[in-house]
């Protein structure tokens, strides 16, 4: 791909991509911006009761503001005895702002506050007229109302991205996944991504190759088999154990007819949304008659093939059932002549549902064993 066609690419949308790393970074830049707030208010330990004594001794404290709803005692120290050694400290603190106290308590009870204050000052025989009387206030908690709002929200934002690239699968970056939800998730092999098996790199299968070989001339031939009105079958199951080279057959039958090869498990059908897997369905087939001549795989059908009616929730939407469905419609909606061709693989075909086996669906069925003595000695 050239670099003008990648930068055509990158540009699709209309507009930027917007990463959800932008997300972490505006959270990051907020919480620095509150750390460094708030770093005088944590740097600040509280005092203690002799030390609170040592101060009153001292005549140092100007006023002393109780906030009842923090419990907690905020003192404020005279101007002039800021520059005395023992309260260097507090005057490194108060900087930020005339406004700002220099020490604080935690209290119980404001009221028990109160007292003890007024018993140590009578202690110290300050007289009553000079005593320091706290003033009681509220103040707004304004890291705890932070906190109490931005936490749900950083949660919800966690669990919402969490959600897309589960529903995305990681394709199309974290901003358009959740635009690609019902897009299918089939691998493409095409030109350029070729198909590099044949049938000469499958050993022991002998009688399996000669069967879809008749798939692979179809492919090669189309008209040599519509202009004499003869139709091939819309749909090959292989059947057998696991391990038996199922998947490693299709493969071979898309490299030997040389046309593009879509890939994908029946487990990638069905999400947690209801109406994931009819949409993925109609996506698949509507890229596999764009690419036509082709050949869809779909290894382990039965993920999504089951029997209908059975282990589904009484009054519940089984959104198997409905991906099943749209599978069906789907394989009634083309014909071969179109140059699509569906192969699938499954090791469980008793509990697949009987419209599946149905002419003109998967009316034909290919059984792929074990390979014998003869068979293991090719592969060898």
């Amino acid at each position: 791909m050239s670099k003008e066609n990648q930068g055509n690419n990158s540009n699709e949308g209309g507009g930027p991509k917007f990463s959800s790393y932008w997300i972490y970074a505006i959270i990051a830049v907020f919480l620095l911006g509150l750390n460094i707030y708030t770093m005088s208010e944590s740097s600040r330990e509280p005092i203690s009761y002799d030390r609170l004594e040592e101060m009153i001794a001292d005549r140092a404290i100007e006023k002393i503001v109780v906030v009842t709803n923090l419990k907690q005692a905020q003192i404020y120290l005279k101007e002039e005895k800021l520059g005395e050694e023992r309260y260097r400290d507090a005057a490194a603190q108060g900087s930020f702002s005339k406004d700002r106290y220099h020490y604080r308590m935690e209290i119980g009870s404001p009221e028990q506050f109160r007292e003890d204050l007024k018993d140590i000052q009578e202690v110290q025989g300050i007289p009553r007229e000079d005593f320091i009387r706290p003033t009681f206030e509220t103040k707004p908690d304004y890291i705890g109302n932070i906190i109490s709002w931005l936490l749900p929200i950083i949660v919800l934002v966690a669990i919402w991205i969490f959600i897309m690239r589960r529903v995305g699968g990681g394709a199309g970056g974290p901003g358009s996944q959740i635009f690609n939800i019902g897009k299918s998730r089939a691998t493409l092999f095409d030109q350029n991504a070729k198909v590099n098996v044949t049938f000469a790199d499958v050993a022991g299968l002998d009688e399996a190759k000669e069967e879809v070989m008749e798939v692979v001339d179809f492919l090669k031939n189309p008209k040599k088999y519509t202009a004499l009105g003869g139709k091939i079958p819309k749909g090959v199951l292989l059947v057998g154990p696991p391990g038996t080279g199922k998947t490693l057959l299709a493969k071979a039958v898309a490299g030997e007819a040389g046309v593009p090869f879509f890939s994908i498990s029946g487990s990638d059908f069905v999400e947690m949304f209801v109406g994931v897997g009819a949409s993925r369905v109609r996506d698949l087939f509507k890229q596999a008659r764009e690419k036509a001549p082709c050949i869809v795989f779909i290894d382990e059908i039965d993920a999504i093939g089951r029997a209908r009616g059975k282990g589904a929730m009484q009054g519940g939407n089984d959104e198997r059932e409905n991906t099943l469905n749209q599978l069906l419609v789907e394989m009634d909606g083309f014909s071969t002549d179109k140059g699509v061709i569906l192969m699938a693989a499954t090791n469980r075909p008793d509990v697949l549902d009987s419209a599946l086996l149905r002419p003109g669906r998967f009316d034909r069925q290919i059984g792929i064993d074990r390979p014998d003595i003869r068979g293991r000695e090719a592969i060898f």
